[in-house]
This record gives structure tokens, sequence and C-alpha cells, in this order.
């Protein structure tokens, strides 16, 4: 399980007494340095490490670093808003010890995802993480709802890039195709091992549509271990693919056409242990509450894309006919839709069923991206929301009026799905301020990045980013 409680200076109750004693065991097997790891609002993944000796102290009292990370872009440089963005100010960050776990892709070290409080001890208002935890802790309390998630990974696999940056394909194989599994069959080996080490279930694993592909799914977990694990299983496949001479991509697109990375999310709410996507009278076996969450998230769906699918390099892979959901609607097993309702199998369906939301791409910070489906979801649950007619089918064939009597559009490109996120309460209420203006402000100074680059330069921009 994850700590659901905030941390507090000094350390919470037993965490500094683990810590030593974590410590003690971590250095006994060569873990020299521990990876304190966090996701800033444009999706990269950001850290700070600390000796295996001082885990202790970074368990009372944090470790420092700037709130201006919240407002950095992909590429490094920082936008502001009203309170972020300046050289001012500090914050401790905090390991959460329950996930704390020792790094199998890279020999001497662990790794912990870490939640961020000031240096008064208040929890800082532009922490994702912490921002989950609250929202799956506040479901929980208001509405009786748990959560069970999963997030996707795919990924590109190349030679090293040289000066140029250059994308080449590390396989040839064709898509799904056996050659391409063989080619990357002992990096693959050692990435199972190493996730398995680590304590990640892993669903499956197979080589994707796209040059040099490959797709890895996992089991569900509560929220922020699924965003946690999304994390972690990123940081294993990197660390793999290097020792094997190769270099990996989680960007939306690599190139300027063809299909590109997604990171699916699998979402389904649970009440008393029940699984409210089966076994229900609604369509396809929903429960009531089950259709509202999904109602909820498909009225959403044009603004939760400010923070699912967030880089420039996004609106390269949102393209329609290509299975990546680009179209308001919703359906059973449909692939085009940007939601596909999971049943599962018959007999297993009490456990399988699920959401998936398509429009997700591993520029999207998890913790954010889950959060703030949530929080749509439950706005559909609180007004006992209806789905409207599923499609099936590929939506682009739609003609224009029947796509509109059905409430079918395709999803806006990012500069208009930040002024629909700009305008939509339920996410800003959700987010808080300061953490919805700097979402805001980093998708505009995204968007002014790349202002006037044609389709090839902004795949180039991001391409090594993620």
């Amino acid at each position: 399980m994850t700590t659901l409680a905030d941390p507090v200076p000094g350390g919470r109750p037993g965490d500094v007494e683990r810590a030593g004693a974590l410590s003690g065991e971590l250095s006994g097997r060569g873990v020299h340095g521990i990876v304190l790891a966090y996701v800033d609002t444009a999706g990269v993944a950001r850290v700070k490490t600390v000796p295996t000796a001082k885990l202790a102290s970074a368990a009372a009292w944090g470790v420092g670093m700037s709130p201006v990370f919240d407002t950095f872009l992909a590429n490094d440089s920082i936008v502001t808003t009203d309170v972020l963005g300046s050289p001012d100010g500090d914050l401790r960050l905090y390991p959460d010890l329950d996930r704390l776990v020792e790094l199998a892709g890279q020999p001497g070290w662990a790794w912990a995802p870490v939640d961020r409080i000031t240096q008064e001890g208040e929890r800082h208002p532009g922490c994702s993480r912490t921002f989950l935890r609250r929202t799956v802790r506040d479901a929980a309390e208001r509405h009786g709802l748990t959560f069970r998630a999963a997030i996707e990974i795919e990924w590109s696999v190349a030679r090293p890039p040289g000066p140029d940056g250059a994308f080449v394909p590390a396989v040839t194989g064709p898509a799904y195709g056996a050659t391409r599994q063989v080619e990357l069959s002992d990096c693959a080996a050692e990435l199972l091992a190493a996730l398995a080490r680590q304590g990640v279930e892993v669903d499956q694993f197979h080589p994707e549509y796209a040059a040099g592909q490959f797709e890895l799914s996992v089991a569900a977990l509560d929220p922020v271990a699924a965003a946690d694990h999304s994390v972690l299983v990123r940081q294993t496949i990197r660390a793999v693919a290097q020792r094997h001479g190769l270099a990996v991509s989680f960007a939306p697109a690599v190139l300027g056409q063809g299909v590109g990375n997604g990171g699916h999310v699998h979402l389904s709410a649970w009440r008393d242990g029940l699984n409210l996507h089966a076994g229900g009278d609604r369509r396809h076996g929903m429960r009531p509450q089950a259709e509202s969450f999904v109602a909820g998230v498909l009225a959403h769906l044009p603004a939760l894309t400010a923070v699912t699918a967030p880089s420039p390099a996004s609106g390269l892979r949102l393209r329609p006919s290509q299975w990546a959901g680009v179209f308001t609607a919703w359906g059973r097993e449909t692939r085009e839709a940007g939601l596909r309702v999971v049943t599962g199998t018959a007999g297993h369906r009490d456990q399988a069923a699920n959401l998936e939301v398509k429009p997700v791409d591993l520029a999207a910070n998890p913790y954010l991206a889950l959060g703030c489906l949530i929080a749509a979801g439950l706005d559909g649950v609180a007004s006992d929301a209806r789905l409207p007619e599923e499609i099936t089918g590929d939506p682009a064939l739609l003609g224009a009026e029947e796509a509109a009597a059905r409430g079918v559009r395709r999803l806006p490109p990012l500069g208009e799905a930040v002024e629909e996120f700009r305008t939509d309460q339920v996410l800003r209420a959700a987010l808080g301020p300061v953490l919805a203006d700097a979402v805001i402000a980093v998708r505009q100074g995204e968007l002014d990045a790349v202002a006037g680059l044609d389709d090839d330069q902004v795949a180039a921009a991001y391409r090594w980013r993620y």
C-alpha cells in the first residue's frame, strides 16, 4: 500500500527508525545511493540523490529542492506564474518508504518517489503526487470509492543518437513480429528480470506497430502506486537499454509522421471490494456509478487532454484512424474512440472490467493525469451523469451532421485544449490555483517554444526529452 499521510518535519511516526534500518540493509547489499524521484509539470522525471547513509535524515527533514521546477519546460527553459518560477524559496523532498525499491537495472542504487512540503511543514500546492494522494483519499472519504489503475508504457528503441539527434530504429522486424522480439531478446529478458526483482508485476510485453516500438503493460494498483510504477518502469527500461548499448524514447512522437508512443490509462472504480464496471444492469454490465464515472470523464475529455496529452509532440500522435482515440466518443472495445469500455473475458469480468482512456501519452505527468481523470469521473458520479449513445467502428468515417448529432467531435489541438482547461472549473478546483496555473503556463510555454516549427522539427525537439 502507498503511504497516504502527508510528510511532516521530523518524520511521520516510525519513519526515521524504519529509514535507518533500511539504510543498513541497503548498504549491506552494496547500494550506495538513493534516487529521490518526482515528475514536473512538463512531464519530465527529475531527481535528486542522497548517499544511502543519509536516508534517515531525508525521512526526518527532507532534501532541499527549488520550487522553480514546477514551471520548467521540457527544454529546461523556465516560465512563471504569479507565485512560481522565481529563484526564491525552497521545498523539502520526502521519500515514501513504502515505495522504496532497490534498482535491479542500476546496481548500487535504490529509488523512491517523493512528496514535497514547504519549509514550514505545509503541503506544497504544486506537488502533483500530493494532489493525487489527496484526490484518492477524498474519493474514499466522500464517495466511498477506491480505484485501481495501470498505465501502459510504449517506447521506441534506437541506436544511440549522434550529434544530429536522429532516430535510427534498433530493430528491423515487422510490427508485432517475432523477428523484432528476437532482435531485442537479451535486453528484454534482462528488463523482465529487473522488473520482477523490483516487485513490478508485468502482464504483457510485445513489439508494437511503429518502427522500433515496444509496449509493456503492468498490473493494476491503487492510483498513486500506479503512477509511481509508471515512473519506475521507465527508469528501468532506460537503464537496462543503456547497458545493452541502446537508446530509448518515450516521446509521443519520435518522427513527424506515423504512429506515436501512447501511455493509455486503465482505470476502474470499486466500492467495498466490488468492481463497479461489472455485474450491473447498465450498458455492458456497468453499475450506475461506473457509468456516471465514465460519463464524467467523457464530458471533460477536451480539457483533460491539456493534462493527458500535454506536449506539442502529442499532437503528432493524436491523429484519426491510428488507434489514438482522438474523438469525444465511447464504445465497447472500440479502439478509435477516446474512451474504450473494456468488459474483459466472461468469467473474469468482476476483476478485469475497466475504462481505458486512450488520448494519453508519456509526456503526461502520471500523477496529474490520474488525479484529473478521477476528478472528472467523480464529477459525473456527483451529477448522476448518463452516457450518450456509444459508437462502433471509426468515428472519422461519420459524416459531419451525424457526428454533431451524436456529440462526436475531434479532440482539440493543444492550444485549444489549454483554453478548455482554463475554463473547466471542476479540474481547476481539483488541482487548486497554484497547480492549475502552472499547467497553463507550462503548456503555453511549450507552444511558444515550437512556434513556426514543422512536424519533423517538433518531433526532433522532444524526441529525447522524455
